[in-house]
């Protein structure tokens, strides 16, 4: 039985695009999507009005907001099978545990109470950061998040980091029927070594740069062989990673990003690269995590 597409829900907008987003690509893969909504509303049920009913508002608000959810799922793609349920928990842990048996997680960029687009809820940025599953934080362009530009890009960033990233980004081409761009970055030295002179320090940069395409190489070339299918790009770009990659998310689909997960650590674990790219990226975020 397919893993299903787990979507945290909360009623705000972003959520809602997180759930169209959701739909199509639960359709892309065949997958069953289940929506959850985290609430304690028994915790705070004094405090809220029953609207003259026996039951309490809190209870009412989160069924209507998993219904509705529900609802708008079903009307975008009557041929996905939909799930929803309330978890008595707090949204984190709710999320990560769903993600335990999931194809990915996905959430909006921020929550209801987040002050403005740009700003990365802090739920999403928690859920990122620990989750053993993929996590798609859903942000950017109408024409990013519909699929429209066909374009998956892939952060290669080091070796260790790079396997269930890679093999994630191939699905991902291929059930777009997108052309796969992996991305390395790299820079030289600020200033020329002791003894080197400027023309040797300019010139040096074709090193760095031919190291960075070796890397690309090793992590693709084993993985591309068996994806022949797929239009793959390969580029190495001069500037620090956060800044490449958002640059070219601008015109993709979807960017994808490893992150390490080491088991003897419970805090958050992600690197500089990966939390620019869920604050700032021009196009959703996918994070999957490599257990080392």
């Amino acid at each position: 039985m397919a893993l299903p597409l787990v979507v945290g829900v909360d009623g705000s907008e972003p959520s809602l695009q997180a759930v169209d987003w959701a739909v199509d690509e639960a359709a892309r893969h065949g997958l069953p999507l289940h929506l959850v909504h985290a609430s304690r509303w028994e915790r705070y049920e004094e405090c809220l009005p029953s609207f003259g009913t026996d039951r309490p508002a809190g209870e009412l608000t989160a069924e209507y907001i998993v219904g509705s959810c529900a609802e708008r799922a079903t009307l975008r793609d009557p041929e996905v099978k939909v799930s929803a349920e309330v978890v008595a928990e707090d949204t984190v842990t709710a999320l990560l545990e769903q993600g335990r048996e999931a194809f990915a997680v996905v959430t909006g960029s921020r929550g209801r109470g987040a002050v403005a687009e740009t700003v990365l809820g802090s739920v999403s940025l928690a859920v990122a950061a620990r989750a053993v599953s993929p996590v798609a934080v859903i942000r950017g362009g109408e024409k990013n998040r519909a699929g429209a530009l066909r374009r998956v890009v892939l952060a290669v960033g080091d070796l260790v980091e790079g396997s269930a990233a890679v093999r994630f980004a191939f699905r991902e081409a291929r059930a777009r029927d997108a052309a796969l761009h992996a991305v390395r970055s790299w820079r030289r030295p600020a200033r020329p070594r002791m003894g080197q002179s400027p023309l040797e320090h300019e010139t040096s940069g074709l090193i760095y740069e031919e190291q960075a395409a070796s890397v690309l190489s090793e992590v693709l070339d084993q993985v591309e062989r068996k994806q022949d299918d797929i239009a793959v790009h390969r580029e190495v770009i001069e500037g620090p990673a956060h800044r490449v990659l958002l640059d070219v998310s601008e015109q993709a689909d979807l960017l994808v990003v490893g992150a390490l997960r080491r088991r003897d650590y419970t805090g958050l674990q992600l690197g500089r690269v990966s939390h620019a790219a869920l604050h700032r990226s021009a196009c959703p975020v996918v994070i999957v995590p490599q257990q080392v």
